[in-house]
């Protein structure tokens, strides 16, 4: 079969891909590659893991710029693309890991993926609701997404594309994590688009569902096109031997002949925990055991538990043994079905995933030997086919079915005394996924009890001895031998009548849920604990509320506040402001030689917008070297950190410069007990808060801190943000250095440096996660006011000036173990 036999002349494309070509080091993802895609047609693109299908789409979709080639958009040639460009030219892609920001709702990650014209940043609840519910997908629109299984991730994914009604629309492995009802509620979409004259281009592994869907088919291999035909005039013979170049004898490998007299390897009785119960399941050692199901009927958690993962009652057996779930999550291996979230640490090189739960097993002398541990990731690797540049590549770089293949490398090196492995074949190329089936076969046989949760019916059929059908919770079914057939494993699945277990237990807590995963909890915690400060200190002291001491514990609290804020931008990026202290000092020093009684009005002016000048510099530098310069956040900003304090030192080596009076006095005006600019800082916070929520820039701002990748996969121009989230740092520090002003009156070189801690501290207690993401500006005043509360308390009570360290010591203890329970606690009413 020939590529250019198939291409019609004349026929009219809307995205035309000529001699793409992409290097990845020495590595070449594409190499000449063609495409046409045509309106009202699904163009599948088949091939194995690695070869070059996702690479591909990311050319399509402007997130992977091409070495060589040319790009033609409804037959005009576009120089670039990227993600936002394609969104607005009508190209949409669900891509096969969910570009979705797990620290935001499930409507924010609309808003911020959607243009406004599909729906509105300020409103537009109604509408997104019908976007949802357009897929089936029965959320809450004000669930956070890290709380959603990855099924429903998925259909988020797929419902933010066909939300703008594209001309073009990507597919990449959208059925992977779908139950059979989703999948056909999405070919019904694809077919009624099409129908309307959309281009589908389908990325898929499952030949099933491209007789089912598609009308023409490109086959890629090692990044060249091998093939491209109308689906009616190619078998599915051809088709495998132009994916993987050779011809498979059989999917999967003989299965045992086991005598009913041969030892149990796994004995499961009376199992139960969150969201299943009652589960017996027993095989004898050599064979597999199956667990099937509708999506979402308690497999995934019967395996966590079987993992250790999560608790559970009654008992679990291997080879006579009885495993605890301490035992279990020490020793058992878990291969879970979401591998980029749960199963590999995508920062880490692929040697290094896959050797990480077998370094014990490499030990000469106390020592780790690295002879050892690479022959045994290399012969894994080689075993797997894994495709990788080199074992030292970042396990990132690597296709889905290749991530896949190192998550399982990982299980099988551990020698675990059971293996549990969710989906395990999920994303992975026909090819690799008989490879698969063998390498579990044969732990299986070697004593090891090996457990395999699948949506794959047929998959089951082909591979497991045995197979305990699940619906609601509770096994439904137990198949053996014989027995064990798709229909009978499907009949079981689609007939059952058990009740939900604990389905009002979760409605209850569900609420619940949603408040303890709320960003603004760790600011209502702050306000108490405010409180009971004040219970406790005021009715020993009649001056504690008296107007001058309000007065200056809020005078006090603006300066650390305005300052916190900026830490806040940069910590809600993922990153950290070191330099914000030095800085504040800094600028007060610049001031010390302006803003000085008798100066004149422009020199003062030039003063405050050198100021200015100084603070968006520093912002600007440091936002350049973390995103150009490659620095390291913390090794960024502790370079300006240095630099300001050495600066400072040379214009001021001692105290000196007096500020103003009447600047001072402006600084430190009140309204009643309320500072001016207390006052002033409360209406910046509402401002920062309400734009955080319901602005674009706030979305992006998130969004860049919550997932970096997805986020640039979405549209949002992640450089751009994170140097403007620096900026706005500096800025805020700005203001910070103004109330310093009008407290200290002189330029003092020193005094800056301390509040860099007292920041980070205030943005922490304020419920600021330091990955990134999440956080609030109201929770970081909070914190601001608390520590000025806490300062203040130790003179009324008597103590010594050190002992507030040693308070701002224990509450941020206490604030990372309350915030700790709080988020595991909100997990588990999510089920995640």
């Amino acid at each position: 079969m020939s590529h250019a036999a198939s291409t019609l002349t004349g026929a009219p494309t809307v995205m035309r891909l000529s001699g793409i070509t992409k290097r990845y080091g020495g590595v070449t993802a594409l190499s000449q590659v063609d495409l046409d895609i045509r309106p009202g047609e699904v163009h599948a693109v088949l091939g194995e893991n690695g070869a070059g299908k996702s690479t591909l789409m990311g050319v399509a979709t402007g997130a992977t710029q091409p070495d060589e080639g040319t790009i033609a958009v409804g037959g005009t040639e576009v120089d670039s693309l990227t993600p936002r460009s394609v969104t607005d030219m009508g190209i949409a892609i669900v891509h096969q890991h969910p570009a979705v920001l797990p620290d935001l709702t499930v409507l924010e990650n609309l808003r911020v993926a959607l243009p406004s014209s599909v729906l509105p940043l300020g409103g537009g609840t109604e509408a997104a609701r019908a976007i949802v519910d357009r897929v089936g997908l029965d959320i809450d629109l004000g669930d956070r997404v890290d709380t959603l299984t990855l099924a429903e991730k998925h259909l988020l994914e797929v419902a933010k594309a066909f939300a703008l009604d594209p001309t073009l629309l990507i597919l990449d492995e959208p059925t992977a994590p779908l139950g059979a009802d989703a999948v056909d509620r999405l070919f019904a979409l694809v077919r009624s688009a099409v129908d309307g004259g959309t281009a589908v281009v389908y990325i898929t592994h499952r030949m099933a569902e491209v007789r089912q869907l598609a009308h023409r088919v490109t086959v890629l291999r090692d990044g060249e096109v091998r093939g491209t035909s109308t689906v009616d005039e190619i078998t599915d013979e051809d088709l495998l031997g132009l994916i993987i170049g050779r011809r498979l004898d059989s999917t999967f490998p003989p299965k045992p002949d086991v005598r009913d007299d041969a030892p149990v390897g796994l004995r499961v009785t009376g199992l139960s925990g969150h969201g299943f119960e009652g589960v017996d399941a027993e095989v004898r050692r050599g064979e597999i055991l199956g667990v099937a199901g509708v999506v979402g009927n308690g497999q995934t958690e019967l395996l966590r538990a079987l993992a250790g993962l999560d608790r559970f009652t009654g008992t679990v057996e291997a080879a006579g043994t009885g495993l605890t779930q301490a035992t279990l999550r020490a020793d058992a291996a878990y291969v879970p079905a979401d591998r980029q979230s749960e199963g590999l640490m995508m920062k880490m090189s692929v040697r290094e995933n896959a050797a990480l739960l077998a370094l014990t097993f490499f030990r000469r002398s106390g020592l780790t030997s690295r002879r050892r541990e690479l022959d045994a990731v290399h012969r894994s690797m080689d075993s797997l086919s894994v495709k990788s540049a080199s074992a030292e590549a970042p396990v990132s770089s690597l296709s889905g079915g290749n991530q896949q293949k190192v998550v399982l490398a990982r299980a099988l090196l551990s020698e675990p005394p059971l293996l549990v492995a969710d989906e395990p074949t999920q994303g992975v190329d026909v090819g690799a996924r008989a490879e698969i089936y063998t390498i579990l076969r044969e732990t299986s046989e070697r004593g090891v009890p090996v457990v395999i949760a699948s949506s794959d019916a047929k998959e089951l059929e082909g591979l497991c001895d045995r197979v305990v059908v699940m619906s609601r919770g509770q096994v439904v079914a137990d198949l053996h031998g014989d027995e064990v057939t798709e229909t009978r494993i499907i009949q079981a699945a689609v007939t059952s009548t058990a009740e939900v277990v604990a389905d009002a237990e979760r409605n209850r807590t569900s609420r619940l849920g949603r408040w303890l995963d709320s960003e603004y909890t760790p600011t209502l915690l702050l306000v108490a604990v405010m409180v009971l400060l004040t219970v406790l200190i005021a009715p020993g002291n009649d001056r504690y509320l008296s107007a001058f001491n309000i007065s200056n514990l809020l005078l006090g609290a603006t300066a650390v506040g305005f300052i916190a804020l900026g830490q806040n931008f940069a910590l809600l990026t993922g990153g950290i402001d070191l330099s914000v202290g030095p800085l504040a000092g800094f600028l007060v020093v610049v001031a010390s030689f302006f803003v000085n009684d008798g100066s004149s009005a422009v020199r003062v002016v030039t003063g405050l917008v050198l100021m200015l000048a100084v603070a968006v510099g520093v912002g600007t530098v440091n936002g350049l070297l973390i995103r150009f310069g490659h620095f390291t956040p913390i090794a960024a900003t502790l370079t300006l950190y240095i630099a300001l304090g050495g600066f400072a030192f040379l214009l001021r080596p001692t105290q000196d410069g007096y500020i103003s009076i009447t600047f001072q006095t402006a600084i430190n005006s009140t309204v009643g007990p309320l500072p001016v600019a207390f006052l002033l800082l409360v209406a910046l916070v509402v401002v920062l808060e309400l734009g955080l929520r319901r602005r674009r820039w706030g979305l992006v701002l998130r969004g860049a801190g919550s997932d970096e990748d997805a986020a640039r996969r979405v549209g949002i121009p992640v450089n751009r943000t994170i140097v403007l989230a620096y900026v706005a740092a500096s800025t805020c520090c700005l203001f910070g250095a103004l109330l310093l002003m009008g407290q200290y009156g002189i330029g003092d070189p020193s005094q800056g440096s301390a509040f860099t801690l007292t920041s980070v501290t205030a943005v922490v207690l304020g419920g600021t996660a330091l990955t990134g993401g999440r956080g609030t500006f109201v929770g970081t005043l909070a914190g601001a006011l608390l520590l000025q509360q806490l300062l203040n308390a130790t003179t009324f009570l008597g103590l010594g000036s050190t002992s507030q360290y040693y308070f701002q010591g224990l509450l941020i203890l206490v604030a990372a173990v309350v915030y700790t329970l709080l988020g595991l606690r909100r997990r588990r009413l999510a089920g995640v």
